[in-house]
């Protein structure tokens, strides 16, 4: 408990009033930006950056093969519902017997390494725009350059 005794004027209690109320304010926005960061580290882009690592990946997968199961799964819909949408049931079963093991045989490894050249093609045609090289018309042996 905070003790009182120092206030003897009515400009005393005025400025004690003041002061808690800046203690006060301060303590609030202390508590809203402790608060903001304490509920960003349970946002789903949070947990998907801490736990959907490439190194978690692998250990869960040398173990289990998830990412092989979940593509033995997936890799048969997709290729159906697109690239063979007007396909007969033969040709569909066959895609799907085909893509299923083919899925099987991938693993985090071969994921994280398409992601990542798929990323690099987009990144390398931004930093060729970006280190495009504009000419002036000033020489380069000019003095003004």
């Amino acid at each position: 408990m905070r003790s009182y005794n120092n206030i003897r004027t009515l400009e005393d209690l005025q400025a004690k009033k003041l002061e808690l109320k800046v203690e006060y304010m301060l303590k609030q926005t202390m508590l809203k930006s402790d608060s903001k960061t304490y509920f960003s580290q349970f946002t789903p882009g949070a947990l998907i950056k801490r736990f959907a690592k490439p190194n978690n990946l692998f250990k869960v997968d040398d173990k289990l093969n998830l990412s092989g199961t979940a593509m033995s799964f997936i890799l048969p819909l997709v290729m159906n519902k697109t690239l063979f949408r007007g396909a007969g049931f033969l040709t569909k079963a066959a895609v799907g017997l085909i893509s299923g093991k083919v899925g099987k045989s991938i693993d985090a490894e071969h994921i994280s390494g398409i992601y990542n050249s798929i990323k690099g093609f987009f990144t390398k045609t931004k930093e060729k725009k970006a280190k495009k090289f504009i000419d002036y018309g000033i020489p380069p042996d000019s003095e003004t350059y």
